[in-house]
C-alpha cells in the first residue's frame, strides 16, 4: 500500500462529517464516508512545531523537548527516527509537499531532509507573501489583515500556497504512477491558519447573518489566569490592531468575532476544495485502490470560546483534531478497476446533499499514535513501545497503534484488556507551557528559557483534568508537588468546558476514582 498523508494547519473538526451543520466540506466528508473517523482525537501540544515533531517522531513533547520553535530534536533531545524516515528505510519513496514539518530550526532548516525525505521537500513559492499586505481594505489600500478574502488573480504570481501545493502533489502522483514506485506522500495545507487569506468567492457560502458567536464567548469565571491564552498573534494583524482591544482579555467586538468565524469557515471550504482535487487526482492515476489516506491536523483553533482565539491552550477547541483513515478493502469495500472512489464535488455547483457517515469510534486517541498505526496498516513491523526514558533509543514510539479500534462501535469503550487503558479507560494527554501565572505578552508562545509552568492535561470520555505545575527549563523537570492551579470539567454536564470544578467539594469522588 502507498500512503497519502494529509495534514492541515490549525483545523478543528468543523466539518460536515463531524456533525457541523454550517460548514460545507463535501470532499472531506466523502473521504470520511469511506474511512474510520475518530471523533475524539487530540494533539499533544496545541502549537505547530511541537505538535508536528511529536506526531512525526511518535514521541511526546517531554521526550522531543520541543515546546517552542527553537531546537532540533536530533541535536537537543535524541536522534529519533521519524515516520517518513521509517517508510523510506523500508523501501518507500518519501515526499513532502507544503507544511509537513514546521520550517526553521525545529526541522534543521531542511524539513529534516535527507533523513525523512527521498527528495528535497517542496514549498510553494507564494508562501513568502503570506504575511505581506495583500488584503484590500474598504479604502482600497492593502493591509496585513487577519480577515483576508482575496481576488486570487491580484495575488503575487496569481496564486495561493495551497493551490500550488495541490498542483505539486498531483504532479508527484503522476510521477509515482509512471515510475511504479511505492510512495509515502505527505501534503501539508496552510489554511485555515491565519491570516485567513483565501479566494473571496468562498465567502458567499457563509452569509454573515447565518454566523453566530461562540456558545460561550466569555472568559469563564473560575478559569485560572495561567490557563488563558491572550491571542497576541491576531492582535498584531492590521484589522485587529485598529480595534484597540484591551489586553489580555479583550473582548473583540461581536461583529468582528462573527467575521473571524465566517472567514475561518470559508477557509475550511477552500481547503475542502484542495483536498477534493487531490483525492480526485488519486482516482485519475488509478491508485485509490492501493493507497492508504490519512487526514488530520496539527491542532485546533479557538473561535471565541472562553473569550479566546487561536490555539495555545489545553481546551478541546485547541487540542481536538479531525482524524480519519481510509484503507482500501478494510474501511471500504474494494472498488472495481476504473470506478471512482473520490469523485470531486464542486462546492458551488449544486445543493450539497446529506453528509454520509464513516465509522466513528468514540474512543480517545492521540496523534502520537499515528506512527505505529500507519506502520501497522502498511504491513511494516510496528516500532516497539519506548522504555520510560528513551533519549538514547532511535526507533520506538510513545503512542500505540489504533488499528485494533477500527472495528470498535460507538458504544464499546474498547477496554477489554488493561494495557490499552489508563485506569480502565482510554485517555489522551496534552500539555502547554506558560511563562507566568498571569497572561502576559509571551504567554502564547514562551521560549524554552522563559517557561516556568507546564499545564499537563488529560482527557477521557468523561472529563478533562489539567494541573499547572512548576517547570524548570534547565533540566526539563516538572514538579507535581508544586501545583499552581487546576482545572476539572465534566463533559456530560459541561461539554464546552466552562465550569471549572477543581476547587469544588464535588471533586473528591473524582480523585478517589482516578487515584484508585
Amino acid at each position: 500500500m502507498n500512503v497519502l498523508f494529509i495534514v492541515v494547519d490549525d483545523l478543528r473538526p468543523v466539518l460536515g462529517c463531524y456533525g457541523d451543520k454550517l460548514v460545507k466540506s463535501p470532499n472531506i466528508d466523502q473521504l470520511a464516508s469511506q474511512s474510520v473517523v475518530f471523533s475524539n482525537a487530540y494533539a499533544q501540544q496545541a502549537v505547530c512545531a511541537p505538535s508536528r515533531v511529536s506526531f512525526l517522531t511518535g514521541r511526546r513533547p517531554d521526550t522531543t523537548r520541543l515546546y517552542d520553535f527553537f531546537s532540533y530534536w536530533r541535536v537537543h533531545a535524541g536522534n529519533y527516527s521519524t515516520m517518513p524516515q521509517y517508510f523510506k528505510e523500508n523501501g518507500y519513496v518519501t515526499l513532502s509537499v507544503g507544511k509537513v514539518f514546521h520550517p526553521g530550526v525545529s526541522s534543521n532548516y531542511s524539513d529534516d531532509y535527507p533523513y525523512s525525505w527521498s527528495i528535497p521537500p517542496f514549498h510553494p513559492s507564494a508562501e513568502k507573501y503570506e504575511n505581506d499586505k495583500t488584503c484590500r481594505g474598504k479604502d482600497g489600500k492593502l493591509y496585513a489583515n487577519l480577515v483576508c478574502p482575496v481576488d486570487v488573480s491580484e495575488m503575487p504570481g496569481g496564486t495561493l500556497p495551497d493551490i500550488q501545493s495541490t498542483e505539486e502533489a498531483v504532479h508527484l502522483l503522476n510521477v509515482m504512477k509512471t515510475n511504479k514506485q511505492k510512495f509515502f506522500l505527505a501534503v501539508g495545507y496552510h489554511k485555515p491558519h491565519i491570516p485567513l487569506r483565501y479566494p473571496q468567492e468562498f465567502l458567499k457560502l457563509y452569509p454573515l447573518e447565518n454566523i453566530t458567536l461562540a456558545p460561550d464567548p466569555w472568559v469563564p469565571e473560575k478559569l485560572p489566569p495561567v490557563a488563558y491564552n491572550p491571542w497576541t498573534d491576531i492582535r498584531q494583524r492590521d484589522d485587529v490592531e485598529a480595534l484597540n482591544v484591551s489586553f489580555p482579555y479583550g473582548p473583540l467586538p461581536d461583529g468582528f468575532q462573527r467575521q473571524i468565524r465566517q472567514s475561518y469557515y470559508a477557509a475550511v471550504s477552500y481547503l475542502d476544495m484542495q483536498v477534493g482535487l487531490l483525492l480526485n487526482a488519486l482516482d485519475d492515476v488509478g491508485l485509490s485502490n492501493n493507497t492508504i489516506v490519512v487526514f488530520t491536523a496539527d491542532h485546533g483553533w479557538s473561535l471565541g470560546e472562553h473569550g479566546e482565539w487561536a490555539k495555545y491552550s489545553n481546551f478541546d477547541v485547541a487540542t481536538r483534531v479531525p482524524l480519519m483513515f481510509y484503507v482500501p478493502g478494510m474501511t471500504s469495500s474494494s472498488v472495481s478497476q476504473g470506478k471512482r472512489v473520490f469523485p470531486y464535488t464542486d462546492l458551488f455547483s449544486r445543493a450539497l446533499g446529506m453528509v454520509p457517515q464513516g465509522k466513528i469510534p468514540a474512543l480517545m486517541v492521540e496523534l502520537v499514535s499515528l506512527f505505529p498505526t500507519l506502520a501497522e496498516l502498511a504491513g511494516l513491523p510496528v516500532p516497539p513501545v519506548c522504555p520510560e526514558t528513551s533519549f538514547h533509543v532511535a526507533l520506538c514510539t510513545e503512542g500505540t497503534s489504533v488499528v485494533r479500534y477500527f472495528n470498535a462501535s460507538e458504544e464499546k469503550s474498547g477496554c477489554d484488556d488493561a494495557y490499552r487503558c489508563f485506569n480502565e479507560e482510554p485517555v489522551a494527554f496534552s500539555q502547554y507551557p506558560r511563562p507566568a501565572d498571569t497572561p502576559q505578552w509571551n504567554s502564547d508562545k514562551p521560549k524554552l528559557k522563559d517557561i516556568r509552568i507546564m499545564g499537563y492535561s488529560m482527557r477521557t470520555i468523561d472529563y478533562r483534568y489539567t494541573v499547572w505545575v512548576r517547570f524548570n527549563p534547565n533540566n526539563f523537570s516538572a514538579d507535581f508537588e508544586d501545583v499552581h492551579a487546576g482545572e476539572l470539567y465534566m463533559v456530560e454536564t459541561d461539554p464546552n468546558q466552562d465550569y471549572n470544578i477543581y476547587n469544588n467539594n464535588s471533586r473528591s469522588w473524582f480523585f478517589k476514582k482516578i487515584l484508585g
